[in-house]
């Protein structure tokens, strides 16, 4: 007998966003609530995306999921999370309605296939990625149209921040319910056309101490973690709103690299201690740092997550000096030709004199790749049915 044509097939992608002020620490684990609110910027999908298709059929017999062509436990927690939740806001939005457009759709099983363009659990954000792009995505299946903050938040905190684009601030709410833990977008991606964000890549190895362990670890045991959520990050919030609304980079490259550091000597102070830097992210430290000296102007900032990788914020026309003193400090190995992914950077020569003053013996292939990128949009919708990773049968198509 003939499959029935699925009753829906959506295929969405989403962006990787970079906490400025960080979220580190949950106030409640089964609803992923944070102990302080934060902000973010949203990368450009030209360069780091995840894509999603999601597609319900009466054919199918259970959920199944495939990540990066590889099916994976559709039973684990956050995942289900988010299909419950899902499926919850499409009862409510049914059963608010007279009419009812898929009314069989509830019933039915879903098959979802996602894949990234960058390393999963490197430290570039894969899970924020994802699963905003797995509640987008379910959304459009299900019709739902309600704020999917909390949809997603379920699945990675961090997430409900790739939901917009541009600049977005996580509330972390009061409310016991977290109804009023949502994100909200600061600044749309037009609002700063000049800021850049070069993505160091120190290390694609999956990370010694995940970032759910980690937190529960430094919420238990370290008092400075506390002391930052009740004492620094509020006024850091609105300093950072300020900072992006006047487009004021000095005082934004400090704040964003103060806030990392914070977050940095907080895993320090966790016990037993969390560390997720390495030499390299050091040495990259120590090159903004003189870097910006040398111009005697805060040009270029740093911020790192729960990993190694170095995320550097500049304006267009600080790229090719700083690109070329990333050269100089961890000379390319044999990949001189592919170090640079992304926008394109006009090759800048190093002047004697910041060559003199980065002081640096240069490490060789301490920095994998750069990728350039920028700021930019939320979630889309594919519309071309060649885009989508399922076939109708509801199973990945085989890579082209």
């Amino acid at each position: 007998m003939a499959s029935e044509k699925p009753l829906a097939a959506v295929t969405c992608t989403a962006p990787v966003n970079i906490a400025v002020i960080k979220y580190w620490g949950k106030r409640d684990e089964e609803l992923v609530l944070p102990i302080n609110s934060s902000l973010s910027v949203t990368l450009h999908q030209d360069q780091l995306k995840t894509t999603t298709t999601a597609v319900i059929s009466k054919d199918f017999t259970e959920d199944q999921i495939w990540l990066n062509g590889r099916e994976e436990d559709v039973g684990q927690p956050r995942l289900q999370a988010c299909l419950r939740e899902i499926r919850c806001l499409a009862r409510k939005r049914r059963n608010s309605r007279d009419g009812d457009p898929l009314p069989s759709s509830l019933s039915c099983k879903v098959h979802v296939a996602s894949v990234n363009n960058f390393p999963t659990a490197a430290g570039l954000a894969s899970s924020a990625a994802g699963y905003a792009c797995l509640a987008y995505t379910l959304a459009r299946v299900y019709g739902v149209e309600s704020d999917l903050s909390e949809v997603a938040r379920r699945g990675s905190g961090s997430a409900c921040r790739s939901l917009y684009g541009g600049f977005v601030e996580w509330q972390m709410g009061e409310q016991a319910d977290g109804k009023d833990s949502i994100a909200r977008q600061v600044a749309p991606e037009s609002h700063w056309p000049e800021l850049r964000v070069l993505i160091l890549v120190v290390s694609a190895e999956k990370k010694l101490t995940g970032s759910t362990v980690g937190m529960r670890a430094s919420v238990e045991t370290s008092p400075l973690l506390r002391f930052r959520a009740e004492s620094v990050v509020p006024a850091r919030m609105a300093e950072m709103a300020r900072c992006i609304r006047e487009r004021d980079f000095p005082s934004f490259a400090q704040l964003t690299m103060k806030d990392s550091n914070q977050f940095h000597a907080t895993c320090l102070d966790t016990f037993p201690p969390i560390s997720y830097l390495n030499a390299i992210s050091w040495r990259i430290i120590h090159l903004v740092h003189r870097f910006n000296a040398h111009h005697g102007d805060t040009k270029v900032a740093y911020t790192f997550d729960a990993g190694p990788n170095a995320v550097i914020f500049t304006l267009d026309d600080t790229v090719a000096e700083f690109v070329a003193a990333v050269r100089h400090g961890f000379p390319p190995g044999s990949n001189g030709d592919t170090f640079l992914k992304g926008l394109q950077v006009r090759p800048a020569p190093l002047s004697a004199e910041l060559q003199a003053a980065l002081a640096m013996e240069p490490t060789p292939g301490g920095v994998k790749y750069i990728i350039v990128t920028q700021v930019g949009p939320g979630p889309q919708i594919l519309d071309d049915p060649c885009a989508h990773l399922l076939g109708p049968d509801g199973l990945p198509k085989p890579a082209a």
